[in-house]
């Protein structure tokens, strides 16, 4: 263990992560965490005020997991050799060839576990998950525009959010129905539809010649 106890803190983290995403905040009591991370309720309140406090440690570090994942996707399809539609739908693509581990990894997502839960929402422990939330519409808008740059022809910022809806969705369908595989099956739909959307001669006839990007 590190000096400043960082390892423990994530353990202890990990542990709640685990149980929020799979039963709820609320029924997830600090005593289960403690037990989950081996850990000690010394141990807990040396790095956490109090079950709120872990909250907002859950939330703070998923979401910047999130963005940071969000800027490695980015990154990749910009780097590729393809015009501005083809890195819309190797975007897309990427998190539909990653949704059968993601799935096996975890069970739903932090952010409806906690955006559920009133008491978290009215005490501002929700407020990390907003920015993340903009920061994927903003990213994924602006390649659509770049693929459908004719103004007005396509709501961009609507159809950036349409993955989100599509990834938080396909989480809740999978737990209904216990099948696993609809978070691929959700994507790989939105990635044809996308697919045919781009392929419209608006579209087509406005994409760049192939390139390498560079930053």
């Amino acid at each position: 263990m590190s000096r400043d106890g960082s390892s423990t803190r994530e353990r202890i983290l990990d542990a709640a992560e685990r149980l929020v995403i799979d039963n709820g905040f609320a029924a997830t009591s600090v005593d289960r965490v403690i037990a989950d991370a081996s850990s000690s309720k010394g141990a807990f309140f040396h790095h956490f005020q109090s079950k709120n406090d872990l909250a907002k440690a859950l939330v703070e570090r998923y979401a910047a997991a999130d963005r940071a994942h969000l800027d490695e996707a980015v990154a990749h399809v910009r780097a590729l050799d393809v015009d501005p539609a083809g890195r819309v739908l190797a975007f897309v693509e990427l998190f539909e060839r990653g949704a059968d581990e993601l799935m096996s990894a975890q069970s739903s997502c932090l952010y409806v576990s906690v955006l559920t839960e009133r008491d978290l929402v009215n005490s501002g422990t929700t407020a990390d998950i907003e920015p993340a939330i903009t920061a994927w519409r903003d990213q994924l808008s602006r390649l659509l525009s770049e693929a459908l740059p004719e103004e007005g022809t396509v709501d961009t910022d609507a159809l950036a959010d349409h993955l989100f809806v599509t990834f938080e969705g396909a989480f809740i369908l999978s737990r209904a129905t216990g099948d696993k595989a609809h978070m691929r099956r959700q994507l790989h739909v939105l990635r044809q539809l996308l697919t045919s959307l781009l392929a419209r001669p608006h579209a087509a006839s406005a994409r760049a010649p192939k390139a390498r990007f560079n930053p």
